[in-house]
C-alpha cells in the first residue's frame, strides 16, 4: 500500500507541475479525487483489504496525501488564474488584415455639406429633436388646422411636445438667440408617419436660413445653385416653381438637372430631366414677428431639402430603407 502511494504520488507531482490551463487542472483533479474513479479514491476504498494493525498509519497517509493534492491544485488554479490564458504566438503564419471600418454614407453627405456651407460663411446650429409645438408649428406660421398637424403625419407626445417634423424649429430658436444678421445652418434627423421605399419616419433633413438687410429671392437662388453644383456636379442646373409653406412668401420648390441621366430622361427622374429636391422661399413677415425680429427692415430667405436624398442620388442607392438596416455588406461598399 505504501508503494502504491508514493508511485501515485509521484504521477501526480509529474502531471500537475507541467499543466497550464484551467481544463488540464480539472482534469487531474477529476482523474486523482473523483469519487467515482479518482485514483486516490481506490486507494481509500482498498484500505479495508489491508493488515488491521497497519490501517490507522495508513488512513493517515491517505488523508495527508489528499490534503497535499488539493493543495497544489489550488496553486496551480491561482498560477494560472494570474497568468492569463496561454497563448502560443505562431510568428510564421500570415498576418490577418484588420478589419477597418467607415463612415455611413449619411455621415459622409452630412461632412460634406457642413463643409460646403461653412466656407460659405454659415453657421452650425442644432436644438432638440423633442419639439413643443410653438417651435415646431406656431413661431413657424402654421394655422391650427394645417394637415401636418394631425396625427397622421406627426408623431405626439405628451403635452405640446412632439417629435420634430423639420429643422426648421432650430431656425426659431436661433432667431430667438441671436440678433441679426443671421446665417445658419442646421443638420439633424426629423420624424414623420410616412414609410416606403422613399420616405422613412426617420429621416435627415438640412435647412439654411439667412436673416438681414437687404436679402433678396436672387441671393436664395445663387446660394441654391452654388451648393447643387458644389455637392452634385459644376454642370448642374437648378429650377424653381411656385408653391407653398406657412413658413415663406414666396414659396418655391426647386429641382436639379438629372444626375443620373444628366437630363436626358430616365427612369428615376421619370423621364422628365428633373429631381425634385426640396423647398424655400422668403422668409414669411409672420416668423420674423414671432421671434422679435422687424420685418419692416429685415428680410431673409430659407430652404431645406434631404439629406438622406442626397446620398441615395449620389451613391445611387434606389432604397431609402437600406440606409437603416445597418447591413455590413451594404455599407462596405462606401469607404470614405
Amino acid at each position: 500500500m505504501k508503494d502504491r502511494l508514493q508511485v501515485l504520488r509521484d504521477r501526480f507531482d509529474s502531471e500537475i507541475s507541467a499543466v497550464h490551463e484551467a481544463a488540464a487542472i480539472e482534469k487531474i483533479r477529476t482523474s486523482y479525487l473523483s469519487r467515482k474513479g479518482g485514483g486516490l479514491s481506490l486507494l481509500l476504498r482498498s484500505l479495508k483489504d489491508a493488515d488491521p494493525a497497519e490501517r490507522p498509519a495508513l488512513g493517515n497517509s491517505l488523508n495527508a496525501l489528499k490534503a497535499y493534492m488539493e493543495e497544489r491544485l489550488a496553486r496551480a488554479e491561482s498560477f494560472v488564474s494570474a497568468s492569463g490564458p496561454s497563448v502560443r504566438l505562431d510568428v510564421s503564419l500570415p498576418g490577418r488584415i484588420p478589419r477597418v471600418g467607415t463612415l455611413h454614407p449619411v455621415t459622409q453627405v452630412r461632412l460634406e455639406i457642413e463643409e460646403i456651407f461653412l466656407e460659405m460663411g454659415y453657421c452650425l446650429a442644432t436644438g432638440p429633436e423633442v419639439e413643443t409645438d410653438f417651435h415646431n408649428f406656431v413661431a413657424l406660421n402654421f394655422p391650427p388646422d394645417h394637415p401636418a398637424r394631425d396625427t397622421q403625419d406627426t408623431f405626439y407626445l405628451e403635452g405640446d411636445l412632439l417629435l420634430r417634423t423639420h429643422t426648421s424649429p432650430v431656425q426659431i430658436r436661433a432667431m430667438l438667440a441671436r440678433t441679426p444678421p443671421v446665417k445658419i445652418i442646421a443638420l439633424g434627423k426629423v420624424y414623420r408617419r410616412d414609410s416606403d421605399v422613399s420616405h422613412s419616419p426617420m429621416f435627415h433633413q438640412v435647412e439654411g436660413l439667412a436673416v438681414a438687410e437687404g436679402i433678396t429671392f436672387g441671393d436664395l437662388k445663387g446660394t441654391v445653385l452654388t451648393f447643387a453644383r458644389r455637392i452634385f456636379r459644376e454642370d448642374t442646373r437648378v429650377r424653381f416653381r411656385p408653391s407653398y409653406f406657412p413658413f415663406v412668401e414666396p414659396g418655391a420648390e426647386f429641382d436639379i438637372s438629372c444626375v443620373l441621366c444628366d437630363g436626358r430622361g430616365c427612369p428615376t427622374c421619370k423621364q422628365s430631366g428633373w429631381l425634385e429636391m426640396g423647398g424655400a422661399g422668403m422668409v414669411h413677415p409672420n416668423v420674423l414677428k414671432a421671434v422679435g425680429y422687424d420685418p419692416e427692415t429685415l428680410s431673409g430667405f430659407a430652404f431645406g431639402l434631404g439629406v438622406d436624398r442626397i446620398a441615395m442620388l449620389k451613391f445611387g442607392i434606389d432604397d431609402i430603407r437600406l440606409l437603416f438596416e445597418n447591413d455590413l455588406r451594404f455599407l462596405e461598399q462606401f469607404p470614405w
